[in-house]
């Protein structure tokens, strides 16, 4: 099984968002000793922000490039290529003002490809193609913006996520938000990283028992020929 774990925190070691994604990679590695994992960090490796000339080759039927349009796209192509060969995404990422951060609007922008991560009928109707692949958000947010708090109405990223890989076949990712962290004190950082970590490890369980279901149907079709 293939996992493509993508970290989007400017901060390094110091990030928690990055401390969770790791903690998470390492629970499923201990289920799953044979995952492949592909890594991105899009601090170090960040797409390029959409240009009028990436525009125009995006929208130029892929026959039609000039080579200068195929270059403009070959690192969007790539992308879009890592997730669909994936069986599983993991995304791990801060909250910076209310929403995602701008290196992972730029992979969002890279990886919203028609003809590629979604289709389009000639009804009119699109058609995302990462519907098998399990996927899961690991945010990290200052405030506390659960349902019922005082400042849950500022939540932007969790509705940007939904609708961006919705659009491209993710019907039900899992969120796991780490909250509040920044305007707390320790006592409750302590508690929303803890909560946080517990939460993990039942997405861990839970995809471990998946994969693990998958590849003895994958094996059972091999004995019988299929």
């Amino acid at each position: 099984m293939k996992l493509l774990h993508v970290d989007a925190s400017p901060k390094g070691e110091k990030s928690n968002s990055r401390a969770l994604s790791r903690y998470f990679r390492s629970l499923l590695t201990d289920r799953v000793p044979a995952l492949d994992v592909d890594y991105l960090d899009l601090n170090r490796h960040t797409p390029p922000h959409p240009s009028a000339a990436f525009a125009a080759a995006i929208y130029t039927a892929p026959e039609a490039r000039s080579a200068e349009m195929q270059a403009v796209v070959a690192e969007s192509d790539a992308l879009c290529q890592r997730l669909l060969q994936a069986d599983a995404l993991l995304f791990a990422m801060p909250m910076h003002n209310s929403t995602v951060p701008s290196v992972f609007k730029a992979f969002i922008d890279n990886i919203v490809r028609t003809g590629i991560t979604y289709t389009v009928t000639d009804g009119g109707d699109y058609v995302g193609q990462l519907t098998r692949q399990k996927t899961l958000f690991i945010t990290s947010r200052g405030a506390d913006l659960r349902p019922g708090s005082p400042l849950a109405s500022l939540d932007a990223l969790t509705p940007v996520l939904r609708a961006a890989f919705g659009f491209i076949g993710v019907a039900d990712p899992q969120f796991v938000n780490a909250q509040p962290l920044q305007f707390a004190d320790q006592q409750a950082r302590n508690a929303a990283l803890q909560r946080a970590r517990s939460e993990l490890l039942a997405v861990a369980e839970n995809w471990a028992k998946a994969f693990r279901a998958a590849n003895w149907r994958c094996l059972e079709h091999t004995s019988h020929g299929d």
